[in-house]
């Protein structure tokens, strides 16, 4: 497994005036938290009187999930280490702890490939390509006030790449949705079932931050990450709904590719899309739920509400 600067995991400095408001105590931008294992239903509906509909049953094992979005600051290290001349080694990146280091179950049969060496060139780690949309980029070209906040605007491959390097793995789909689901609990968001509003507490969403105006005007939109302290998740993941869309390992397709799933993974070979969960910092509350889902638009798209979340070994 490549490792990346897992050695040195520390919290950052903050330079953000927004970054204590709500803040919790002791914040570390690299927590990872243990997802404990079990059985869920991915397709479901919940409005807060118990899950209906109850379909597509999956098994997950027990994993690690980061508490926080990726940030700007730890992203930096890893385009440093990119620009230097780093990618993945081929086969990186597996489940490794499963089905004896061959990974995840694939589509189709066999196991989860890792790194495919063909997805060096959809890195995209410059500048220019980070700054994907105009006044709603995080990325600075040297450290600043931005540097708590999500990282966005991060392809597929660059945000399996980060995860690879700093020793970690894309959660698949059915892991992602598990934990925000609070696994069989199936719960409507990854906090129960309170409406979000508008006051930032629960989800940064629909432009709502800093001040619940619900008008788009820019980064300024974006929350440093754990800003909404009440949002977590059943296992202690902070913004599983909102400030960024989380690329999952899957590619997008309906879940009867396997049905039903033990530890597996829609990997179909040169996918057109690949999942992306939880929705963005102007995103509507539909697309909040743990069971909503969505297509990025392809394998090298980015855009600024895209973000990354990592998972790990139990």
């Amino acid at each position: 497994m490549d490792q990346g600067f897992q050695s040195e995991r520390k919290p950052l400095p903050s330079t953000n005036p927004l970054w204590n408001r709500g803040r919790e105590a002791g914040f570390s931008c690299c927590a990872s938290l243990e997802v404990t294992g079990g059985t869920y239903h991915r397709t479901y509906t919940n409005s807060g009187g118990g899950a209906t509909g109850e379909a597509d049953p999956a098994t997950v094992s027990s994993f690690r999930l980061d508490k926080y979005l990726v940030t700007v600051g730890r992203l930096r290290q890893f385009v440093k280490a990119s620009n230097g001349g780093y990618v993945p080694s081929p086969g990186s990146g597996k489940h490794a702890h499963l089905n004896g280091g061959q990974g995840l179950r694939a589509t189709g049969g066999g196991y989860e490939p890792g790194w495919v060496a063909s997805d060096d060139a959809n890195l995209f780690l410059t500048d220019a390509s980070l700054l994907c949309s105009s006044g709603y980029s995080a990325w600075t070209s040297a450290p600043g006030g931005h540097e708590d906040l999500p990282m966005n605007c991060l392809t597929w491959a660059a945000a399996y790449a980060f995860c690879i390097w700093d020793g970690g793995f894309l959660p698949s789909e059915a892991e992602w949705e598990y934990a925000a689901a609070g696994g069989a609990e199936q719960r409507p968001y990854p906090w129960g079932a309170t409406a979000p509003g508008t006051g930032n507490r629960y989800v940064i969403y629909n432009c709502n931050f800093p001040n619940g105006s619900g008008n788009c005007t820019g980064v300024i939109n974006l929350a440093a990450v754990g800003t909404a302290t009440l949002g977590a998740g059943r296992w202690g993941q902070l913004d599983l709904a909102g400030d960024m869309w989380e690329w999952n390992l899957d590619a997008y397709d309906t879940y009867t590719f396997v049905d039903p799933c033990a530890d597996c993974a829609n990997l179909t070979a040169m996918p057109t899309r690949r999942v992306i969960r939880g929705g963005d910092y102007s995103i509507d509350m539909p697309n909040l739920l743990a069971s909503s889902r969505y297509p990025g638009s392809d394998s090298t798209g980015n855009g600024s509400g895209n973000g990354v979340r990592c998972a790990r070994i139990p």
